[in-house]
Formats: structure tokens, sequence, C-alpha cells
């Protein structure tokens, strides 16, 4: 397939629509070529041909002297479709439609851009676009874009290590501006627009074996492959911002699954499969890049702290904390060789405060830095100061770096403090790959970045299944046919029976042992309890009454063995545009008020399962709370993967409701299950049928 690369270091770029008009769309890439120094070739094309800015300017694409790696489309959208056809027949490798008016306008101009592709692929070129504001390679000077802010004096272009890909050109170059602010150096910025044809991961990941980008940066409006954000994260560090958290589609969800598996959900769960970081603003995107702009990795967790504020270290602390890093545990005489030489009124013990005497007393916190960072139960370093002045930073970067003479960490820096205080201050830091930020909270988030786009990555999830797959259930399966189904392969069901009579009813109590649990068995009724179609812990003595009340629900009565009251958990599959999903948490009446579940995308692994539980409070429920004997939690996570590899051949966008299972000291139970066809609509209460009033 044709590369990609000449968006970020073509040698020969053609205008289509290059104009000398003051002001113009079609003059700006010629002006910031020419300004910012780009040496490959510039080829001009305007009708009239002549000359544009100095340069020879062409009539048409067919008549440059030479083959044209890109191509800028920078016409009217109804003129748009012969350029691209022109440019194809020229032998192009990659253009992009810079024009609007399609896809985003309205049908007719959907169909348009759906022409367009079909004109670049038959002559083998790829578009990009359209819509788009194009691209940016720093170190071939390559300013294929006509965005503003290569307008402004202070905008500088030049090689780094980060990528930025972007959806919408506007934010992604002001994202970029903003990394420019913060002296991030972004190498390479590609924005695709409507992505007719090339999207934001087909860049990425081409960039991402890139040996000279260190980190991916990602603004996407969809993600449409969770395989290829895996290949790109199990390249490089990747962090993503994904626009559209909206939960409103979950409101039509037809299964508690359905609507604990919002579109968002089911989002994070592929970032986190494909080993990517998922941030939540374009200032989180950016601390993403500074700490993979550092080009450090982090393994462990074990943080040491190193102040000059008291203040700023309990922050630090707290942080760590919610970021699930580590205080680390100092070497004691790590603390002891500290306790010589830091001030009596400062702190030895992690965080190690070295208070503000650091910028009276040379080397004093060069060699508190050397101690911590000997210490092998430390894995990185937070340094926190206040306020710098002066030449103040200067030393505090000087001692940070000697610092890696000891030992190389990961080290951030939290830097509270105007930074007019010390405006050379970022500009230090940043060329000694010290990323720095304006609070403890920050900076120990970046470390937290950086230690999970350092884990191993996982590959897919191989394991022998644990039974055969069922057959797909019928539209209308009822919940005893389903539960029947479910226990042919060994999945655990209590015993039952269906009683249409009041005497079968009380056969099947006597049956069951005693004592029982009555349900309505009603079409189209998917969560009983609400409709007061469940009763609990019926005996023979009230099982005539219990049916009559059910029976007149409008169905008949399934009569199941009582399960004693234990853990009640979620477990659900249903689809998504990303594939199958996995919902396990916290069932029984509360479940979409607690919504407390995990998703992963399937397959899964008993691994995979137990990081599941661990996620909710099902791991401190399956403990034992408040005294209560510890559930059976290795029943439960057989449970599951036995219940994925029994509906893996069911449509893909079916929906499995189990719900609650009912984990005990000894074994696990499926009370309630309930099957949801593609595209079924089924009204239904938000209650699930549970066993908490035993």
């Amino acid at each position: 397939m044709t590369s990609l690369a000449p968006l970020w270091s073509a040698e020969s770029i053609a205008i289509i629509g290059a104009t000398e008009r003051a002001g113009a769309m079609g003059r700006l890439p010629l002006d910031y070529l020419q300004r910012f120094g780009y040496q490959g070739k510039i080829f001009p094309v305007n009708p009239k041909g002549g000359t544009i800015l100095g340069l020879d300017a062409y009539a048409s694409i067919n008549e440059v002297p030479q083959k044209v790696q890109l191509a800028l489309i920078m016409v009217p959208a109804t003129s748009v479709a012969q350029a691209v056809s022109d440019c194809a027949k020229a032998g192009v490798g990659v253009a992009v439609v810079m024009s609007s008016g399609f896809a985003e306008a309205d049908a007719k101009g959907a169909l348009a851009q759906i022409e367009l592709v079909k004109i670049a692929k038959a002559g083998g070129m790829r578009l990009v676009g359209p819509n788009c504001i194009g691209s940016v390679g720093g170190a071939k000077k390559v300013l294929a874009t006509f965005s503003p802010v290569f307008g402004s004096d202070s905008t500088r272009v030049e090689s780094g290590s980060l990528a930025l890909v972007s959806q919408s050109g506007a934010l992604g170059y002001g994202t970029y501006s903003l990394a420019q602010e913060r002296g991030l150096p972004i190498g390479v910025a590609v924005t695709t627009g409507n992505e007719a044809d090339v999207t934001a991961l087909e860049v990425a990941s081409e960039l991402a074996i890139d040996p000279d980008i260190s980190g991916v940066l990602l603004y996407l409006e969809g993600l449409e492959s969770v395989n290829a954000l895996r290949t790109i994260a199990s390249k490089k560090p990747t962090a993503i911002l994904k626009a559209g958290r909206s939960s409103a589609g979950a409101a039509a969800a037809a299964s508690h699954t359905g609507a604990l598996a919002s579109e968002d959900r089911v989002v994070d769960a592929a970032i986190k499969a494909a080993g990517a970081i998922r941030v939540n603003d374009v200032e989180h995107l950016l601390d993403a890049g500074a700490a993979f702009a550092s080009k450090r990795t982090l393994t462990g967790k074990r943080v040491a702290i190193v102040t000059t504020s008291g203040g700023s270290g309990i922050l630090a602390v707290d942080a760590l904390e919610a970021e699930g890093l580590e205080l680390a545990a100092l070497d004691p005489k790590t603390m002891a060789a500290l306790a010589e030489v830091i001030p009596a009124y400062g702190n030895a013990t992690n965080p190690v405060d070295v208070t503000a005497a650091v910028m009276s007393e040379p080397g004093l916190f060069e060699k508190c830095l050397e101690l911590v960072a000997a210490d092998a139960n430390v894995d990185a370093i937070v340094a926190c100061f206040c306020v710098l002045t002066g030449t103040d930073v200067e030393k505090i970067a000087n001692a940070l770096v000697a610092t890696r003479k000891v030992r190389d960490l990961p080290i951030v820096v939290a830097r509270t403090g105007a930074a007019a205080l010390a405006p050379q201050g970022a500009t230090l830091l940043n060329a000694a790959q010290i990323p720095a930020f304006p609070t403890p909270e920050r900076a120990v988030r970046a470390l937290s970045i950086l230690h999970a786009v350092s884990q191993p990555k996982k590959s897919s999830a191989v394991r022998a299944p644990l039974c055969t797959p069922l057959a797909t259930p019928t539209d209308d399966v009822n919940e005893i046919e389903l539960k029947n189904a479910l226990a042919s392969v060994g999945l655990p069901i209590p015993e039952s029976l269906l009683a249409t009579t009041a005497s079968e009813a009380l056969a099947g109590v006597e049956r069951v042992g005693g004592r029982a649990v009555f349900k309505a068995v009603v079409p189209g009724l998917l969560h009983k309890s609400d409709a007061g179609g469940v009763l609990l812990d019926v005996h023979a003595d009230g099982a005539e009454l219990a049916f009559a009340q059910l029976k007149r629900l409008g169905g008949n009565v399934l009569v199941e063995r009582f399960v004693p009251k234990g853990v009640e958990a979620l477990v659900g599959i249903t689809g998504s545009a990303l594939g199958r999903v996995l919902t396990v948490g916290v069932g029984g009446v509360l479940t979409e008020i607690i919504s407390d579940v995990a998703l992963r995308l399937l397959p899964v692994t008993g691994d995979d399962v137990n990081e599941m539980i661990d996620q909710t409070r099902l791991t401190k429920l399956f403990a034992g709370a408040r005294g209560a004997a510890a559930a059976d939690r290795e029943a439960f996570v057989n449970l599951v993967l036995r219940l994925s590899d029994a509906t893996s051949d069911w449509p893909a966008m079916s929906e499995l409701d189990i719900n609650p299972v009912t984990v005990l000291p000894d074994g696990a139970w499926i009370l309630d299950a309930a099957y949801v066809a593609p595209g079924t609509q089924v009204a239904h209460s938000q209650v699930a049928h549970s066993q908490v009033e035993h």
C-alpha cells in the first residue's frame, strides 16, 4: 500500500489552487513552505500558469515536470473531483483534500465524497480528508497546511520525537500550539478531516514504526479498529483523547448488560485492551506527551518524593494513592545518610523534605537526590518545588541531570509557581528530558501514564475452551429454556421445573427441597421483580397462593430450588462495533444505581476476569465483608469463562444478561438469565431479580 510518509517528509509538494492573492487559503501553504525553509520542490498549480511568489506555476498537475509525492487540493468543492482525478493520473502518492462541502455538509456532499475515494483508489493514490487542514513534518519543514498557527511569528517548526494525529484540524493545531508553549517536542502533526479514505489510526500506525518517534498522541472522534490500536501501542507509547462520552445511547438498551456496556465504557475497555492510555482533555494529552518525550520507562510502582515544601510532598503522596502508585519504602541506610545532610527541621523519610535551605546550601539538593536515586527500593522520583526564581531553576535542572550518573530513573518535576519567575525553567528542563508540571497531582499523573505504557503488552487471549458453543437461542426463548441450554454445557443452574397448575407448583416445591423461588414466565417480561413476578422462599403451605398470584401476570410459573444468600454478581455479554463485550460487576436490585462494573472485549482469560473483579467492589465482597465467609471466587471465574465459551457463536449484537449470579463459599449459581436477540425491542423495568431479601 502507498506510504503515508509524504504527509511529514515529502520531497515534492504540489499546491492545486495556489494563488498570490493576499489572505487566500491557496497562498498560505506557499508562504509557510518558503518562510520555514522547506528544501524540497514546490509546484504551484493554477490554470493561469505564470509565476506565483517567485515560483513557476503550472496550469495542470499533468504539466509538472516530475512526479509529485504530496498534493494539496485547495479548489472549490465542485472542482475537487477533477483535481483528484488529475492527481491520480499524474502518479501522485498522497493527496490532501482541504476543500470543504462534502460529508460534513449534507447527503449530496457525502455521495460526492464517496466518489472521490473511488477515483483515488482506481489510481492507486491515498486520499486524506476532505475538509482537512493538512500536516506538518518538522524535520523536513513540510508545511502542508493552511492553519493560521503558522502565521504567527512565535510559532516554530522543528524536529521532535512526538507525533500528534487528530481528526479535527482546528483542535489538532490548537493542541500543537499549546505543546509549543510548553516546549514539548512535537515533530509531526497530521490532521485527517472527514477520513473518507485515510484514517488517524492508519497515520499513527505508520508513525509508530518511525525510529525517531518516541510517543503518539491521538485525538479521535471514532475508534474503528482495536487491532490497529493494539499494533500502534505495541510499538510506541500511545495516548488517546477520544471525544463523545455521552451515555444517551444506554437509555435505549434492552438489558442491564446493554445499559452498563455503554459505548464509552466499551471504548475504555478497547483502549485498555490495546495497551494505550485514554486521557480526559487536551491538557491531559499533553501531559502524556511530556512523559513520552522523556524517553524513559517505568515498570515499577515505587516512587520517592523529594520536596522543598512539606505541603507539596503531602499532595504528591495523596496523588500517588489516587493514581495507583506507591510511596517507596526507603532503605534504612538511605534514611540515615539523608538525616546527616538534611536540616533538623526537614524530613529524611519519604517524602524527603529538604526544605528551602536547598537554595542557600550548595550541593545539598544534589546529595539528597544522589542518595535517593541510589536506593534500590526506588523506581522513580517526583521533585516538588513551590517557587523557583532566577538561576535557582538552572541549579535544579543541573542537579536532576546529574542524578542520572547515579541511576537513570524516570524523574518528573512539580514546579508550583508562576512561569514568569524563572522563564528559562521549562526550556532547561525540557532540554534535559525532565517533564515539568505546575502541580504535584499532574506530575504524579504523568508518572502513572508512563507506568501504564511501560507494562508488558498482553497478547490476544488464547486458552483452551471449557465447553462447546451453544446454538443461538430462538428470539422468544424463555428463562427455563435458556437455563436448560446453559446447564447442558456444565453451567451451574439450580434445579427447576415449569408449573402450569397449582398442583404442579406444589409438587415442584417438594421436588426442589421444600424451599423454592417462584418466578413468572411471561413473554416479553425481561426483568420480573418490578412487576411482582418473583416470590422468594416459598414453602409447601404457600405454594398454591404464590402460584395464583404469579399466574395473574399472564404466563406460567418457574419453580426453582432456593439458593441461600451470597454475593450477588452480574455477568453480561453484549455486542458493540468493536466486538463482543464481557461485563462483570456487582449485581442484584441496585445494578444500575451502583453501576459498579468492569468491561473487557472478548475473548478473555482467567487473569482478565480476576482483573475485572479487582476493579469492582466484588473483590472485597468475595473476600468476606463484615465477617462473612469468603465467597468462591474461583468458581465465579470459571463460570464467567465457561459462559463466554458457550455463547461464542451467538450473533455479534445479541445480549445475554445473567443477574444475579449468587456466589457462595462453595460454588456459584446462575439465578436469572435473559437473552435479547439483535434488534429486539423489549419492554422492561430497571431492576433485576435478586435474592437480597433472604
